[in-house]
């Protein structure tokens, strides 16, 4: 099971291009379907807790993955496999990027990767919403906190932290009204 998780961290490290949310489609295709370690639901929460941790979204998932599935060894393991091929790779880039860095070809190659990047990060966005089933008032929230970040420079700390708030409410207010258990 080791081996499985170092080699499936391994790929999403070494062939993800575009940062932690482009390799979530890849993480998802291999723990969720492939696998099936988690389930969509589960893969959904941990979207949403390895997002708000502080650190790289692709070592944070190879944490809650592989502790899910092994414990601290497992998230060891996983996390092993993702970055060690970034890694290489960072190093054979910086070590031969400085020579080819006005090249216009390779500015051409960068600025033609550029929105293929912002694909792979839509991607995941849309399926998350897809697995969470879109309501009006989920896209009333994200267009009214990416308005304030945006707009009005809020700090996304004073977003997450306002809307776990509002989750936290929202919640104790269903609670009360089916009159469940410290209702």
């Amino acid at each position: 099971m080791y081996w499985e998780l170092f080699s499936v961290f391994f790929r999403v490290g070494a062939f993800t291009i575009g940062g932690g949310l482009a390799m979530l489609p890849v993480v998802e295709r291999e723990v969720v379907d492939r696998k099936k370690w988690i389930t969509k639901e589960d893969f959904t929460d941990l979207i949403a807790v390895t997002q708000t941790l502080p650190g790289v979204l692709a070592v944070n998932m190879a944490v809650a993955v592989g502790y899910r599935i092994k414990g601290v060894k497992g998230s060891l393991i996983s996390v092993l496999g993702a970055v060690l091929a970034p890694f290489f790779s960072i190093l054979v880039i910086a070590m031969f990027f400085q020579t080819f860095r006005e090249n216009p070809v390779v500015e051409r190659i960068f600025m033609g990767m550029r929105p293929v990047v912002v694909a792979l990060i839509t991607v995941p966005v849309i399926t998350t919403m897809r697995s969470i089933g879109p309501r009006l008032s989920s896209g009333l929230i994200a267009a009214a906190a990416a308005l304030l970040i945006w707009l009005f420079g809020v700090s996304p700390i004073w977003i997450i932290l306002a809307a776990g708030t509002g989750g936290y409410i929202w919640h104790r207010i269903e609670k009360k009204k089916k009159g469940g258990p410290n209702a």
